[in-house]
């Protein structure tokens, strides 16, 4: 029997729409799609790369309150507004997620939750016990 755990960033969607973070069952974490907010509900200021940090930073915390790590993760998906951003978010995406090279998609959207979001990211780990 697994055993399921979840995290929450404090982000205003989660409690709006039913949502985690993220959710641990056994050894696998998936981490929802992961919008740049900060703690006060706010959009991080910035351009896609600075956009691209705070998802970056808050999927990371997400694994690590559920007993992972950044070399943990296995699966990205980068949902973009702007094809012009690739480059600059995929610079960040190596920056955290080089090590793992996990399987990645980076693809173009209309529209994410707020206007102003430039970019979202989604995860997947899967922790190896040692």
């Amino acid at each position: 029997m697994s055993t399921r755990s979840r995290t929450s960033s404090g982000s205003p969607f989660e409690a709006q729409f039913g949502f985690c973070r993220a959710v641990r069952d056994g050894n696998r974490i998936v981490v929802a799609g992961t919008g740049p907010i900060e703690p006060d509900g706010r959009t991080t200021p910035g351009g896609a790369a600075e956009q691209a940090v705070r998802c970056c930073e808050l999927i990371v915390k997400a694994i690590e309150d559920l007993g992972g790590s950044a070399k943990d993760v296995v699966r990205t998906r980068m949902l973009l507004t702007d094809f012009d951003d690739q480059a600059a978010v995929g610079d960040v995406h190596a920056r955290y997620f080089g090590e793992a090279k996990p399987a990645a998609t980076m693809a173009g959207v209309a529209w994410l939750c707020r206007a102003e979001w430039k970019i979202e990211i989604e995860a997947e780990a899967i922790v190896c016990e040692a």
